[in-house]
């Protein structure tokens, strides 16, 4: 990797390092792909639908929210023209994600046409907390050739309103060709197999579908519930990077191993910068994130916040050299419990574009500084703050899931003294004594408003329990029925061709 070449390693040791990347993201290196930079739905909306218009033989589709409006409806219709003329089109939405959204309505005409769809992790009464797992993965790959990888959404938030002057939430997004293509195929195919029948892999691919396109090496980090893949990946890298690394995310709320990565690599001299929403689409949980800015500002990182409506990509570029893009938010939320997937790549020129794009964003927002032991905001040289726009009426899983966690992180804080809380975080701390206060007054006054709601919950939770019960002893039953399959010799290894225990792997020579 470029991080681990620019520090001196070679050979072997750059080989190793290479194998702890794949080790820890999951993901092998994939050299021979072209890739190109989309920024906003301006530019990734129409690559989408010209791709989609393109197809010959499959198209994959999975995102967290596709709601049914105009945007919605105009990949609707594209996606039921090509399932018209025997296209294979497969959709797989979010449950949760997609509440409210779109209507069962919107779902039958997408099959009526001969689109498959299916809905990931809806609600099941037996399972009450399965539901807090999510894909939030935003993906459309087309004939095993080309793919494309973003942060957005279908929804018309993303493409704005010229004409009400709302402008599009900023956002970013990937079109990759080459063998990586594949890698996208496999991710997909991982989450429609929890919905149903497996899906042919292999029927969603071209003849050249395996052929180098262009000569960026990439990996594909397809991140399910608690593997935090990419939670190691972002560790390493704030690690690793010696001169920059410029984060964007929409819903920040790092763990403390994150921030003190963040702090310890500022503090060796290296240039990190976070940029995040200025507004948010939950109001509410903007003071949750701003409480988290001390610790990073005191430590030397760079703290900006966007002007104007949201701002909803996930990104990073470490050293000119490497670059992040993909759907992942730097929380819990995102590195454990969702279905996620993000594209880090491992090319100079590419990360120097990222970089250029960082730099413009900057121009569009405000820094936060510290003054004295006060917070105050200092414009931007370049542009004004931007008028805002009316928030979504929407808030995303992943905002309100950070904001959960920077809250339990405030309090308990508070509670267990194991750091020095900043004077941003009083409100947090006064809001949250204030809630076991009102509890503790309706349990007094009012007990039976406490025990019903606790007895409710006690009931579901042992019918649930009892549900899962019987339905795994239906199955052990039906398995018991079924006669046994024959056993298969299994071969002895032959030790002859095993290598010597002391014997290191041959380090593979790095793609250009």
């Amino acid at each position: 990797m470029a991080l681990v070449k620019s520090s001196g390693i070679r050979g072997r040791q750059h080989g190793l390092a290479e194998q702890v990347f794949s080790r820890a993201a999951g993901a092998p290196l994939m050299p021979g792909n072209a890739v190109n930079l989309l920024r906003d739905a301006r530019e990734n909306s129409p690559a989408w639908l010209r791709a989609i218009h393109e197809a010959q033989r499959s198209i994959l589709f999975e995102n967290y929210i596709i709601e049914d409006d105009d945007v919605g409806r105009a990949f609707a219709d594209a996606l039921m023209a090509r399932a018209r003329d025997g296209v294979q089109v497969r959709v797989l939405y979010d449950w949760l994600g997609c509440q409210g959204t779109a209507s069962r309505h919107f779902w039958r005409t997408l099959r009526d046409a001969g689109v498959e769809v299916r809905c990931f992790n809806p609600f099941q009464f037996d399972r009450p907390l399965a539901w807090l797992g999510r894909n939030h993965r935003k993906t459309l790959t087309v004939d095993g050739e080309v793919g494309f990888v973003s942060g957005l959404c279908v929804s018309h938030k993303w493409v704005g309103d010229a004409a009400r002057g709302v402008a599009p939430w900023r956002d970013t997004g990937l079109e990759i060709r080459g063998p990586a293509v594949a890698d996208l195929v496999r991710a997909f195919a991982q989450g429609w197999s929890t919905v149903g029948a497996p899906l042919d892999e292999e029927a969603c691919l071209s003849a050249r579908a395996s052929l180098p396109m262009g000569e960026v090496a990439l990996r594909v980090v397809a991140g399910v519930p608690w593997s935090a893949g990419l939670f190691r990946v972002d560790q390493l890298i704030a690690s690793l990077a010696r001169q920059r690394l410029w984060l964007t995310d929409a819903y920040f709320v790092g763990t403390a191993a994150y921030v003190q990565a963040l702090r310890a690599a500022s503090r060796d001299g290296v240039d990190v910068r976070l940029l995040v929403p200025g507004s948010s689409d939950i109001p509410a949980l903007r003071p949750l994130t701003q409480a988290g800015y001390r610790p990073l500002l005191e430590a030397g990182i760079r703290v900006y916040e966007w002007n104007g409506t949201m701002l909803h990509a996930k990104t990073a570029v470490a050293d000119g050299t490497w670059a992040r893009v993909g759907s992942s938010n730097l929380n819990p939320a995102s590195w454990l419990g969702n279905s996620e997937i993000d594209v880090a790549v491992e090319d100079g020129p590419f990360a120097q574009r990222m970089e250029a794009m960082y730099l413009e964003d900057l121009e569009h927002a405000t820094e936060v500084v510290l003054d004295g032991r006060a917070r105050r905001l200092k414009a931007a040289p370049l542009l004004p703050r931007a008028r805002r726009g009316t928030p979504g009426r929407r808030g995303s899983m992943s905002r309100a899931a950070a904001g959960a966690v920077r809250l339990g992180n405030t309090v308990g804080a508070a509670v267990t003294n194991h750091r020095e809380l900043g004077r941003t975080e009083s409100k947090v701390v006064f809001g949250a004594g204030v809630v076991p206060l009102a509890l503790a007054g309706v349990a007094l006054y009012w007990p039976h408003a406490v025990a019903v709601p606790v007895a409710l919950l006690g009931v579901w939770a042992g019918i649930a329990l009892w549900s899962r019960a019987l339905r795994l002893r239906r199955q052990e039953a039906e398995g018991s029925q079924q006669p046994p399959r024959p056993e298969q010799e299994v071969p002895p290894l032959p030790t002859s061709a095993a290598p010597p225990a002391d014997a290191a792997p041959e380090a593979e020579p790095r793609q250009p």
